[in-house]
């Protein structure tokens, strides 16, 4: 084989396996805004030279790299391992790529260092070579290092050893390196950079026609940000067609007063997807609200749901966007054995595709222009994973701070494909993992997709009322509340949640009994597990401990209705214990390893109810009633 035809020689150092690296970097790896973003990867070359590396950065429209250093990580170990971080200060794609180079000086020094030290006295050669080394690094350097570099040469004849060895003088030059034969990554990585809500927060969910349409939902505001929740969720909020509309508890035929489903989107009169009922009330109401949410620190997050009713303009004057059969009629939707017959999908295989997708992204930009920087997305797992791709990047490209939540209850593969894409967090099976082994192991699940996957904990939702709610009474509410709000650094409620809402339609379904979706409820902001939430919201935004999903460590128990873990970050550490049994109450020993870093002895205090104790390293007892729950802080 021939020699490679480049001028400069092939580079002697190999950087290799960098991470985060998703999918051979065809996907950005995930942070927000305030992250320190950490890099890793096998760097050695051929040899013993002293090596140097660095990850370069740069920010959405940056023309400038900056840099952060590397290092070594396991070569106490034999291993090649490096690492770094670098800080993302705003929202957008960040790029990054690891460069490293060979340490001449460095290299040169340890030599020299080493036969100083076996006692070797000839070292005329060697000194000469540093004297070299160290004018090439005073021609790179300026200022007052160039001066001293200058002043350590300056003599009649070869500068001394101990001269040339001064730790000075190797500081000097590693600032000034000779980075021409650099090996660099081929090409650069990205890092989607979102805002902090799009990993950590507390939502809300409620039907805005329970609570005196849009402008009764602003009044209810101020509480609701008293209570700690950061995304007020509001299901579809637009006119609901009338052509099968469904009734009370989803029967087939709606009475004249059944306001139908908000999901049947759509009315020929009033209009479709960017269109608010009038029910509910105007757009200035509308703006109203989004008006109040910001003033609290509040967000306000819209449903977008692809379907619709046979109302739907779109079926007049789009009907190459649907579905028909072969005797022409529209083909309703259906999850068997669930039928929607009150709502229409689109045809994602259209000769008109195009057109259907820019109507669909003309939908979000109309909501991002009224102030809507958060959309909970209604089954994305059966639309187009192309589309997802396409549209979160056009609105994100007009503005990155929009959040993108996915209601994809499916297999894993699928809820990674759909974050890779570009969702900012995700809803997951939490809602049914009730025994504390199904916790721990979803837990680690979900900590293995933590590069591409942020969950969301809802505890319930308007379609899903699990058996443990069903029939744990007040305490399995208590402890699905704490679980979620501490296993995860986003979760949610659907209102009902705080009066403990538990009847269902009949046995064996998650539907809730006279559902919201089918009726309206008149609603109060009054639960008794209110008082919960808001200590809960209050420890979250107290604790960095609690705002991530990483550093959380599982301990043991010695009963299996107990589930213990810490929550740990730089500074901070939560310990909680969980009563998941809702019918008994259970005793055991919650367990403190050293690698926690606690001293032997320690005093706690329970966030829940006040109560203090003395713990140390190792078994400590623990009792707590049905769905109770201990939140241990240090005191």
């Amino acid at each position: 084989m021939p020699a490679p035809k480049t001028s400069q020689p092939p580079p002697r150092i190999r950087i290799e396996s960098p991470t985060p690296l998703i999918d051979c970097g065809r996907f950005p790896s995930k942070a927000c805004v305030g992250d320190d973003v950490a890099v890793a990867a096998d760097i050695f070359g051929d040899g013993h030279d002293v090596l140097r590396a660095v990850v370069r950065y740069r920010g959405p429209g940056d023309r400038r790299w900056c840099e952060a250093p590397l290092h070594p990580t396991d070569h106490e170990r034999g291993g090649y391992g490096w690492a770094g971080s670098f800080p993302v200060d705003r929202c957008g794609r960040w790029a990054w790529a690891l460069e490293a180079w060979t340490d001449r000086f460095a290299s040169w020094r340890d030599e020299v260092q080493r036969k100083v030290a076996a006692g070797q006295e000839d070292l005329a050669g060697e000194l000469s070579e540093g004297a070299v080394l160290l004018r090439e690094a005073a021609g790179r350097a300026g200022g007052e290092d160039r001066t001293r570099l200058e002043a350590a040469l300056a003599t009649d004849g070869p500068p001394e050893v101990d001269v040339l060895l001064a730790p000075e003088l190797a500081a000097i030059a590693e600032r000034h390196p000779d980075r021409s034969r650099a090996t660099r990554m081929q090409r650069a990585l990205e890092v989607d950079v979102e805002r902090t809500l799009a990993r950590f927060g507390a939502w809300y969910e409620l039907f805005p026609r329970s609570w005196g349409g849009l402008r009764g939902v602003a009044e209810q505001v101020p509480a609701l940000a008293e209570l700690g929740f950061d995304v007020l969720y509001l299901p579809p909020i637009h006119p609901i067609g009338v052509k099968n509309r469904k009734g009370a508890n989803n029967a087939l035929t709606a009475g004249p007063q059944d306001p139908g489903s908000p999901w049947a989107i759509g009315n020929r009169e009033q209009g479709g997807h960017t269109a608010i009922h009038p029910d509910l009330g105007t757009e200035e109401d509308f703006a109203a609200l989004v008006a109040a949410a910001r003033e609290h620190g509040m967000e306000v997050a819209l449903d977008f749901a692809i379907q619709c009713s046979a109302d739907h303009p779109w079926l007049t004057e789009h009907p190459e966007w649907f579905n028909h059969r072969p005797d022409g009629t529209l083909k309703y939707a259906e999850n068997p054995p669930k039928k929607y017959q009150d709502i229409y999908n689109v045809n994602w295989d259209t000769e008109a595709w195009r057109e259907l997708w820019e109507a669909l992204l003309e939908v979000v930009r109309h909501w991002v222009a009224r102030g809507v920087r958060v959309f909970r997305v209604d089954n994305p797992h059966t639309k187009p994973l192309a589309f997802w791709e396409w549209l979160i990047a056009e609105v994100r490209a007009e503005d990155p701070e929009v959040v993108f939540l996915s209601e994809a209850f499916t297999r894993l593969p699928m809820m990674r494909a759909l974050g890779k894409l570009g969702f900012s967090q995700s809803y997951t099976y939490f809602t049914w993992k009730n025994s504390a082994w199904e916790l721990r192991e979803y837990v680690g699940e979900l900590l293995g997709m933590r590069d591409v996957l942020r969950p969301n904990l809802f505890v319930n939702t308007p379609d899903i009322l699990t058996e443990y709610l069903q029939h744990g009474g007040p305490p399995a509410f208590h402890a699905r509340l704490v679980l979620a709000a501490t296993l995860g650094p986003s979760y949610g409620i659907y209102s009902g949640f705080e009066h403990y809402e538990h009847e269902a339609v009949r046995p064996g379904s998650e539907e809730y009994l006279d559902s919201e979706k089918y009726q309206v409820r008149a609603r109060a902001l009054d639960g008794p597990l209110l008082g919960t939430v808001r200590r809960l919201n209050a420890l979250r935004r107290e604790h960095a401990a609690l705002q991530r999903l990483e550093g959380i460590w599982f301990l043991a128990t010695e009963n299996d209705a107990l589930l213990a873990y810490a929550r740990r970050a730089p500074g901070d550490i939560v310990l909680v214990v969980v009563n998941v049994d809702p019918a008994g109450s259970q005793e055991g020993v919650c367990v403190i390893p050293h690698e926690l870093g606690l001293p032997p002895a320690f005093h706690v205090r329970d966030a829940l109810t006040g109560d203090a104790f003395d713990w140390r390293v190792g078994r400590n007892y623990v009792g707590l009633a049905p769905g109770a729950a201990h939140l241990l802080t240090l005191a």
